[in-house]
């Protein structure tokens, strides 16, 4: 399995509310309409909140501004997501990217693949 983590920020103008509103209400039925085009096999939206936790751990490690979410996208291999895309998803990629410019800020946003490693 692989999987694509994009740790997302709204764009300016918008509340976390509605950020989230938006990911979950308009965006999140985009990504299922198009799961057999670009092959994707599991989707989770990660919503951030309000934690004294959170912030408390942020203060301890020095970190960065917060994300307003997170997304974990799984395909069977990095192969095959490709092939999706190329072969059968390129309108659909463009679809979902034209609407992430609707409310994420690309620029202070970020994306990258992994190989999961479940320790427990």
């Amino acid at each position: 399995m692989i999987k694509m983590i994009f740790c997302l920020r709204r764009k300016p103008g918008l509340t976390r509310e509605e950020f989230q509103r938006y990911w979950l209400e308009e965006h999140a039925p985009k990504v299922r309409a198009a799961v057999e085009k670009i092959g994707m096999v599991r989707y989770v939206q990660s919503h951030s909140h309000d934690s004294a936790m959170g912030a408390a751990a942020a203060r301890a490690r020095g970190t960065a501004d917060e994300y307003d979410g997170v997304m974990e996208g799984w395909w069977e291999s990095e192969e095959q997501a490709r092939a999706a895309f190329v072969a059968n998803g390129p309108d659909a990629a463009l679809m979902l990217l034209d609407d992430e410019r609707r409310f994420i800020d690309l620029e202070r946003s970020t994306i990258f693949m992994t190989r999961e490693h479940v320790i427990f």
